[in-house]
This record gives C-alpha cells, sequence and structure tokens, in this order.
C-alpha cells in the first residue's frame, strides 16, 4: 500500500527513520527551596518529527514526484494529511530542512522519471 502526503502518492516502504525515537511525555525538575524534588510532566500536543527516507537500492522516487514534494514544501505554512502504508493517519507539516534528494545518476537531460534518493522531514501539528 502507499503512502500519501496530501495529493502527493509515495511509495508504501519508505522508511519512517525516527519513529521510535521520540517520547509523547515531556518532563522538567527542580528542587523546592526546602530541597524536595519537585517533578512536572504532561503529554506533547504535537512536534513529533516524522522522517521519511528512501535511500536503499531501488527504494527511490521520481523526479517528477521530488518536484511535487518541493512545490508542498515550499508553499508558506502549508500542513496535510499524512497516511502511512498501514493506515495511521497524522496532519504534518514541514520541518526547517523540508526535503532532500539526489538523483541515483545524472544523466543530461533530466527527465520526469529518473530515480532519486529522498530525505522528508516533517513534523505533527495541531489540529
Amino acid at each position: 500500500m502507499a503512502i500519501t502526503l496530501g495529493a502527493v502518492t509515495l511509495p508504501g516502504d519508505l522508511r519512517w527513520a525516527d519513529e521510535f525515537a521520540w517520547s509523547p511525555l515531556v518532563q522538567s525538575s527542580e528542587y523546592s527551596l526546602t530541597g524536595a524534588l519537585i517533578v512536572q510532566e504532561a503529554v506533547k500536543l504535537a512536534g513529533r518529527p516524522i522522517t521519511l527516507e528512501a535511500k536503499q537500492e531501488g527504494l527511490w522516487v521520481t523526479r517528477a514526484t521530488v518536484l511535487e514534494l518541493r512545490a508542498l514544501a515550499e508553499t508558506p505554512g502549508w500542513s496535510g494529511t499524512l497516511t502511512l502504508h498501514d493506515g495511521r493517519t497524522f496532519t504534518v507539516g514541514f520541518r526547517d530542512d523540508r526535503i532532500s534528494a539526489e538523483p541515483i545518476r545524472h544523466v543530461a537531460p533530466l527527465e520526469s522519471g529518473d530515480a532519486y534518493t529522498l530525505t522528508l522531514k516533517l513534523q505533527t501539528i495541531p489540529l
């Protein structure tokens, strides 16, 4: 099953590189004037990083797909729905470094079907 980002269809086997490198909890601790430890903990409402990668041999995207993603990434304030191959959905926007893509083999002239590696940097945003 494919992955979709807004209206862009991506290969279903893109790797979510940082899926388990994030915790939904935030915690702070400090000592009171009496020396007691005060711990506060809450659930994060948004900001989960979602880095999708197509770097393995054969797991690439086309230049046409890269151009579609770049158009989204260059739209100020863009947000949309990311639907993963397993049916999970997230409301996402782009992170600062947004998108990175390199051709597998550079041959001029460039064509829409040329293969590219891809790193797509998203984050969840509040609804």
